[in-house]
């Protein structure tokens, strides 16, 4: 189950942002982050892209000449600046960051950590940047047809903290053109959105969410307006050192909506009758019944950087066409891991999301199918393909303790059943503010941003299985291969996976100049070792056998 706020948790000290106009007093200046776009033939192009850390974790000042007072400190906004929506936006300015010393959000080249707590003058917790082309741009994605790429570290990560690296279908500009009193932009992180529609933030779609404004009946440490901040969001990697998860959520109007009451907001007993699928369709390998796929010393080892890539399958392999499968793949010690399959007896041989897959999952767990009947993963398709923005974050859950992504959940189910254990923490752990105190010094690291062509960013010299350059091929059916022109034709050949491959060759991507070995020999971990037209030596290293993955594809494991 996906996170029931990706806003859950801020300092009780710090000042943050109501009003969407830029303040003088302190410079913003956008730390570099490099990215890259890919080809197979042409292998990756490095991109001087920046970061922008969200309005809401902004100092916001009384834009009186020469006042620097707060118009929000703690959980609550100063009555005498901001006494409704318009005044709020009238008195006060978004300031520039020290994005360092007040938020613990530190860049090198490529790489981004970003700390859990951070101490100087205030207390800070957590944190969200976005991706940017430019100082008044975020980067837009569509990864229709394409793979999404990115190395990350979360041996830094325990029980209750969330890495979320993740697309919302936010406006490029943060709404500046489309809300005239937005007058900061994607400048100042203005703009955010997501599949939980959001309480918390502190303006919307160029509007202040000061009325109704009250507490967190559970945190002391943030507010709640009327309003919520709702958009389609796909999480590539929600994840710690113990459990991961991908999830796409989808809802029922284009880009930002603004949510103004307890149902359109799928609030408490509203959830299924909201504009968002807050739940999604996700796939977590321990919630799908392998519980030593990931995690400290298992077949993808957290205690090491791990290379994760996304891929977005349609149906006629072109970038335009019908979204019908989100595949995940690993890369570690140079070696390409295949996810792991489903284990649950009625769900299916399943290791990526489709229609069908969720379809019997839902079934299966018994949860509730709002993803399979409001347009599924065509759906999160078209959002998609309207242009997405990079999220990357760091925080804890004030509202589950993020059980749903690495303990039993509900806690008061049977973690026997299907679908219940999501991982090995336990069901006393997540508190936020035990987190503060016990593990302040957590972190991730996220580097080396990639978007391209199919099995074209997963690395120089790593040699990757042609069954993910394929097409979609439905457990059990026979191989289908599309044409250029969406023409398709079979063979008789069945599959047991989703995965089908075109060649017998193992693809390599661009600038490799290593090719499968042939002969005897041993086979190191996670290396291939047999499959259908394979030449190369069967027999693997001492810890690791040979297990089948597919027809063409065995693999050391």
């Amino acid at each position: 189950m996906p996170a029931f706020s990706k806003v859950a948790l801020f300092s009780s000290l710090i000042a943050f942002v109501a009003a969407q106009q830029p303040g003088s007093v302190t410079a913003e200046t956008h730390p570099g982050l490099t990215s890259s776009t890919c080809t197979r033939s042409g292998g990756c192009t490095t991109k001087n892209t920046k970061i922008v850390v969200d309005a809401n974790w902004r100092w916001l000042r009384n834009n009186a000449a020469n006042q620097y007072n707060n118009c929000y400190t703690g959980n609550s906004f100063d009555s005498s600046l901001c006494p409704d929506n318009a005044a709020c936006a009238a008195n006060c300015a978004l300031e520039g960051a020290d994005y360092s010393a007040t938020y613990g959000i530190t860049t090198s080249g490529n790489a981004l950590t970003l700390k859990f707590v951070t101490r100087s003058s205030t207390t800070n917790v957590g944190s969200r940047v976005y991706l940017m082309d430019d100082d008044d741009k975020y980067t837009m994605f569509n990864p229709i047809g394409k793979e999404f790429t990115f190395d990350v570290d979360v041996s830094n990560m325990p029980c209750g903290i969330n890495a979320a690296l993740y697309f919302v279908e936010m406006d490029q500009d943060g709404g500046k053109a489309k809300y005239p009193t937005n007058k900061a932009g994607a400048k100042y992180g203005t703009g955010y959105c997501d599949a939980q529609c959001p309480h918390d933030m502190k303006f919307i779609g160029g509007a202040a969410n000061v009325e109704g404004w009250t507490p967190s009946s559970t945190d002391s440490n943030a507010g709640f307006g009327k309003a919520g901040a709702c958009c389609s969001e796909m999480d590539i990697w929600e994840a710690n050192s113990i459990s991961n998860a991908y999830t796409p959520h989808v809802c029922q109007h284009n880009g930002l909506y603004r949510c103004e009451d307890p149902v359109e907001c799928g609030d408490g007993n509203n959830r299924y009758a909201g504009v968002c699928d807050k739940d999604g369709c996700d796939f977590n390998p321990f919630r799908q019944g392998e519980k030593n796929f990931y995690g400290p010393g298992k077949t993808v080892d957290t205690t090491k950087k791990i290379t994760v890539v996304t891929q977005f399958i349609t149906d006629d392999m072109t970038t335009t066409g019908k979204l019908v499968e989100i595949r995940r793949a690993w890369v570690q010690n140079g070696q390409v891991i295949l996810q792991s399959k489903n284990t649950w007896p009625g769900i299916g041989d399943f290791n990526s999301i489709t229609d069908e897959y969720c379809v019997n999952q839902k079934s299966v767990f018994g949860d509730n199918p709002y993803f399979n009947t409001h347009g599924a993963n065509p759906a999160m398709g078209d959002s998609l393909k309207r242009g997405h923005v990079l999220a990357l974050s760091i925080w804890a859950d004030h509202a589950a303790h993020l059980l749903w992504l690495n303990s039993p959940y509900p806690v008061d189910k049977d973690p026997s059943l299907p679908g219940v254990a999501r991982g090995t923490c336990s069901t006393t752990s997540g508190d936020p503010n035990e987190l503060i105190e016990s593990s302040p010094n957590s972190s991730v690291t996220y580097s080396n941003i990639k978007v391209g062509e199919l099995c074209s960013t997963f690395g120089s010299g790593v040699n990757v299985p042609e069954s993910l350059c394929g097409p979609y091929v439905r457990p059990g059916d026979t191989n289908t291969r599309t044409t250029t022109a969406g023409a398709t034709t079979r063979t008789t050949t069945p599959v047991t996976t989703r995965t089908t491959t075109r060649t017998t060759t193992p693809v390599t991507t661009a600038r490799t100049t290593t090719t499968p070995s042939t002969g005897g020999g041993t086979v190191q971990k996670w290396g291939q070792c047999g499959g259908i037209g394979y030449t190369g030596p069967t027999s693997c290293v001492s810890g690791s056998t040979c297990q089948e993955l597919n027809p063409y594809y065995s693999q050391c494991l």
